[in-house]
């Protein structure tokens, strides 16, 4: 388990470099049950995240890469509570991505290559105040070969390391 959380740090490096030239190492503000809050420095000033893999992942695939869910704080752009789920795989076009925590089902979500993002701040909102709520969170989706998946995620620790970002990036 300690290698994956390790390699969590750099394999979110990678997402977050690719959209920062200049994102620094990120640290690990702490391990909260099945999530892990992290903060870095960029040009812009601090960003906070926290991040999870699913403890189950279903479907009929032979190869699936690195697949997770990140919840982002950058406050220089006010900017709080963004949802990005990476499926480790390119989705369908105009498919639908599920997220079902509890009895609720949220599909206010768009789809841009292998990622899904909330499609506004309001989303985002809703699904950050269901996670901290919930006890796990079901992810399902469609690859672009058709392929159907169902990702089962943890939300013990959600709002601990929520709280922990929030703290670091000063949200009100």
């Amino acid at each position: 388990m300690r290698m994956k959380k390790i390699y969590l740090a750099f394999g979110f490096l990678g997402f977050f470099a690719a959209n920062q030239a200049l994102a620094a190492t990120p640290q690990v503000l702490g391990e909260y049950g099945d999530w892990i809050a992290y903060y870095y420095q960029d040009r812009g000033g601090i960003v906070c995240y926290m991040a999870s893999t699913p403890k189950k992942d279903e479907g009929k695939y032979t190869k699936r890469g690195d697949i997770y869910t990140v919840i982002t704080h950058r406050p220089s752009e006010k900017s709080y509570d963004v949802v990005n789920i990476n499926a480790g795989y390119t989705y369908k076009p105009d498919s639908k991505v599920t997220v079902k925590i509890g009895n609720k089902s949220y599909n206010r979500l768009f789809i841009d290559g292998d990622k899904a993002w909330a499609i506004d701040e309001a989303a985002d909102k809703e699904l950050v105040t269901a996670m901290k709520r919930g006890n796990r969170m079901i992810i399902t989706g469609t690859s672009s070969k058709g392929t159907l998946t169902k990702d089962t995620y943890s939300l013990s620790g959600f709002s601990q390391a929520y709280l922990a970002i929030s703290n670091k990036c000063k949200k009100k």
